[in-house]
C-alpha cells in the first residue's frame, strides 16, 4: 500500500517545559495536506475497496470480550532521533515509534496483563495499517479503530535534549484522528467497559470534538468509571484561554484525573502547583481521585478522605515520551480489577508505587509504545522504589 504523493502537511512545533511531568469521518473531502488558501480539492481515492475497520489477515475484525479499559483519542507515529541533544535539522536519523497518549495507555495496560481497547481513527495508509497491527500484536482490542481514506495518519517528530526531555513538531492539518465522527463510534464497546479513558487533544477541532463528547457521555450514562488525562499541548490550541476552557469543559465528568505540575499551574492561572490548597481547587464534588505527577519524584494523590505523596524510581532518562501514559496505564490496570482501591489508602499507595515504576522504566528507552514495560519488569524494579 504505497502512500500517495502529496505536498508537505502543516507542522506545529513546540517545546515542553524543562520539568516535564511525563516522566512519571467528518470532513472526508479534505486531505491531510496543506493547500493554498481558498482552494478545496478532493483527496485521491484508492482504486480498491476502502477498509473502514481494523481487519487483518484472517479477514475477521479483531475483537475480545468486553475490554476492561477503553481508551479514546489519537494514535500516531513518533519519529524519535537516534542521537540526543540535537535539533530536528541536525538529527542524523530517526527511529519510527508508534505513539499517541490514549493509545499508549491502551498498550501499556495490555503489556501489564490487563484488558484494553482503543477507539480512534488513522489514515488509510501504510502507517495506519502498521499502527493497527501494533495494537493487535500487543493484545489491544481494535474493533473501534477506523481508517480515513482522505486524511493521513498523524506524525510527530521529536527532538530529545541531552536529559531526555522533548520538543515536538506535529504534522496534522488535518490528520485522520481529527476526523472521527460521532456516527462512527462503537458505543457498545464503551458501555460494556469498566473504565473509559480519554484526553483533551481530540477536543480541539470538529468533528472529533463532538465524537469525543458523545463517547464520554455514553460512558458516563452507562455507569462506566471515567479517567481523564488532559495531556496539555498548548500550541495545538488556538489560544491558552481556549485550551484552559476546553480542558475544563469536561472536567466535572471525570471520576479519576491525572495531571502534571505544569498543568496544575496552567489550569489555576499560574498558582503554585506544589501548594496542596491550590491543587484542591481542582477537585470537583464527584471526583474520586486526583493524581499529580512529579516526574522522577513520584506523584501526589488527593481524594475526599485522604491525600499524600508516593516516591518514584530514579533512572537515567533517555526519552521521556510516554512516561506519563505508562503511569496512567499502571494505575488503571490495577483499578480495573478492584475499584475498592479508591477507598483504601494503603492499597492505593501500593498501586501508585507500581504506576511510578511503570513511568520510570519507560524513560529508559526511545519511543513511547516500544518502551512500555511488562508487569514482570515492573515487579522486578519495585524493590528500588523509595517509600
Amino acid at each position: 500500500m504505497a502512500l500517495h504523493a502529496a505536498p508537505p502537511a502543516c507542522a506545529v512545533f513546540f517545546r515542553l517545559p524543562s520539568s516535564s511531568p511525563s516522566h512519571a469521518g467528518g470532513r472526508r473531502s479534505l486531505p491531510a495536506v496543506a493547500r493554498p488558501r481558498g482552494v478545496v480539492s478532493a483527496a485521491p481515492l484508492r482504486t480498491r475497496a476502502v477498509r473502514t475497520k481494523a481487519i487483518f489477515s484472517d479477514g475477521v475484525p479483531e475483537t475480545s470480550n468486553s475490554p476492561h479499559v477503553v481508551c479514546f483519542g489519537e494514535l500516531l507515529i513518533d519519529f524519535v532521533p537516534t542521537v540526543n541533544g540535537l535539533s530536528l535539522a541536525e538529527a542524523p536519523a530517526f527511529k519510527k515509534a508508534p505513539g499517541g497518549a490514549p493509545a499508549n495507555v491502551a498498550v501499556g495496560i495490555a503489556r501489564l496483563g490487563g484488558s484494553s481497547a482503543f477507539i480512534g481513527k488513522v489514515g488509510d495508509d501504510e502507517f495506519g495499517y502498521m499502527l493497527a497491527d501494533i495494537l493487535k500484536q500487543n493484545n489491544v482490542n481494535n474493533q473501534g479503530l477506523l481508517f480515513d481514506p482522505h486524511a493521513r495518519t498523524a506524525l510527530a517528530f521529536v527532538t530529545l535534549r541531552s536529559d531526555g526531555e522533548r520538543e515536538f513538531m506535529f504534522y496534522r492539518n488535518p490528520s485522520a484522528d481529527m476526523l472521527l465522527e460521532e456516527k462512527e463510534l462503537d458505543l457498545d464497546l464503551i458501555r460494556k467497559a469498566k473504565i473509559f479513558h480519554h484526553g483533551s487533544i481530540s477536543l480541539i477541532t470538529e468533528p472529533c470534538k463532538t465524537a469525543h463528547i458523545a463517547a464520554a457521555k455514553a460512558a458516563k450514562d452507562a455507569g462506566v468509571l471515567v479517567s481523564y488525562d488532559p495531556n496539555l499541548r498548548l500550541p495545538l490550541w488556538s489560544s491558552a484561554e481556549d485550551a484552559r476552557d476546553g480542558i475544563l469543559s469536561i472536567w466535572e465528568t471525570a471520576d479519576v484525573i491525572k495531571i502534571s505540575e505544569e498543568e496544575v499551574s496552567f489550569l489555576t492561572n499560574g498558582e503554585d502547583p506544589y501548594d496542596d490548597a491550590v491543587v484542591k481547587k481542582l477537585i470537583h464534588s464527584n471526583l474520586k481521585l486526583l493524581l499529580v505527577t512529579e516526574g522522577p519524584d513520584g506523584c501526589r494523590y488527593y481524594s475526599k478522605d485522604f491525600s499524600g505523596r508516593v516516591g518514584g524510581l530514579k533512572v537515567s532518562a533517555v526519552d521521556t515520551t510516554g512516561a506519563g501514559d505508562a503511569f496512567v496505564a499502571g494505575v488503571l490496570s490495577q483499578l480495573a480489577t478492584d475499584f475498592s482501591l479508591l477507598q483504601d489508602e494503603g492499597r492505593l499507595r501500593e498501586a501508585l508505587k507500581f504506576a511510578n515504576v511503570c513511568g520510570a522504566l519507560t524513560v529508559t528507552e526511545r519511543g513511547a509504545i516500544p518502551a512500555l514495560p511488562t508487569r514482570q519488569q515492573v515487579l522486578d524494579a519495585l524493590t528500588n522504589v523509595v517509600a
